[in-house]
């Protein structure tokens, strides 16, 4: 009884089922060390040290979705670089152009989010790279728009660059995730319109072991794969129905 109790606690409150190895979790750890070091490296060399500290902290959310977590869709190329960058722009210029101090900042956050959401490159670390725009202090202030080419976009470049080279040398872990799941897709083509017999029924159970198998953080829970499997097979349905009536006419 205690034992469901907890269960069910854990999943009100969010608690993840991690399926990662132990060497996952520390390739992802040192991953994240590499990221940050060499961003950190680059802006000792780069700038003064007084204005180390903006360089290294809305970019340190992006090396945990780069290194912790490469094939989700907030961890691509596309994503965290135009989410940092589209986010600064919009954070400067809220700071510059909006007169009103209590809406600067949820003003900047929140246009972030529609402009991420709208050119398709959610990610979850660009909200504060606006944020600190507007409340970063006198030396973020007084960069202005440099803020978005020199110290963001400098970032998001070294950042991404290491990680292309350092998950590539780990065999299951694959980024850009296309280059994983493109060359998969091109290797095993499944036959057209192949699907399972209408005596297998996949259960929650199911999923959990082949996220096991996985040894990657996929960001996605048991629970919406369940959802959009069962959404799918419907579809399927539908769509097999259609077909058989068109064909009947």
């Amino acid at each position: 009884m205690l034992r469901v109790v907890l269960k069910e606690c854990g999943l009100f409150l969010g608690i993840e089922h991690n399926t990662t190895t132990h060497l996952e979790k520390w390739v992802s750890a040192f991953g994240g060390f590499c990221g940050i070091a060499m961003c950190y490296f680059i802006a000792n060399v780069y700038f003064a040290s007084d204005q180390l500290i903006f360089l290294t902290t809305s970019i340190g959310a992006s090396a945990v979705l780069i290194f912790a977590a490469p094939h989700s869709a907030l961890s691509q190329p596309w994503p965290v670089m135009g989410g940092h960058l589209i986010s600064a722009l919009i954070g400067v210029s809220c700071q510059q152009w909006l007169p009103i101090p209590f809406l600067t900042a949820p003003a900047a956050v929140g246009l972030a989010i529609i402009a991420m959401y709208y050119l398709r490159c959610l990610h979850p670390p660009g909200g504060a790279t606006a944020l600190f725009a507007v409340i970063g202090g006198p030396n973020t202030h007084a960069m202005g728009f440099a803020y978005v080419y020199e110290g963001v976009l400098l970032n998001c470049v070294a950042l991404l660059s290491l990680g292309v080279l350092f998950n590539a040398c780990f065999c299951w872990r694959r980024y850009p995730a296309h280059a994983f799941y493109g060359s998969a897709n091109h290797q095993a083509k499944p036959k057209p319109q192949q699907a399972l017999p209408d005596e297998i029924h996949l259960s929650q159970e199911d999923l959990n072991a082949a996220l096991s198998t996985m040894n990657s953080f996929i960001d996605v829970s048991p629970e919406d794969l369940s959802t959009l499997f069962e959404l799918a097979t419907i579809n399927a349905k539908n769509r097999t129905r259609d077909r058989g009536l068109r064909h009947t006419l």
